[in-house]
């Protein structure tokens, strides 16, 4: 989730739902709104078709397309390795998890960052926020110098 959220500069809201139990399709990622494929020069990317996001219109479907980057940092390697290991149906959440009893559930907003938390202070490197994803991702491009018109 934060890998996406990172490379794809969007906030932490649109990889989450609000609560395990709270899950929308026509507001939150569903596995079925991942592909995965490769562009032209045949370098591996995933697009991710948000059913509603904060900067789309309403009703608007937003495309974020997040192409490898960094190899220890892989979006495309971590989505990867969600598939495998939490093997769920097309209508089930992008990001989530098997409970005791078998049943897929999304991974909540609040949980995860908490669990994020905990790591990155640990770590000694302060509070994140969920918007932290998105300027994170976006100031990562433009000191990369990625025209600002692509960030």
């Amino acid at each position: 989730m934060a890998m996406c959220a990172f490379w794809g500069i969007m906030q932490f809201g649109e990889v989450s739902s609000p609560t395990s139990h709270n899950f929308d399709g026509s507001k939150h990622l569903k596995r079925s709104d991942i592909t995965i494929d490769m562009d032209s020069n045949g370098v591996p990317y995933a697009r991710l078709s948000l059913p509603a996001a904060k900067t789309a219109r309403p009703g608007e479907v937003q495309q974020v397309f997040i192409a490898i980057q960094e190899k220890d940092l892989c979006a495309l390697e971590a989505l990867a390795n969600l598939a495998a290991l939490v093997p769920a149906k097309s209508s089930d959440p992008l990001f989530s998890w098997r409970d005791r009893a078998g049943r897929v559930r999304p991974m909540a907003k609040d949980a995860a960052m908490k669990r994020i938390n905990s790591i990155s202070q640990e770590a000694g490197l302060g509070k994140t926020f969920g918007h932290s994803f998105r300027i994170g991702g976006a100031s990562y491009f433009l000191a990369k110098k990625v025209d600002p018109e692509i960030v």
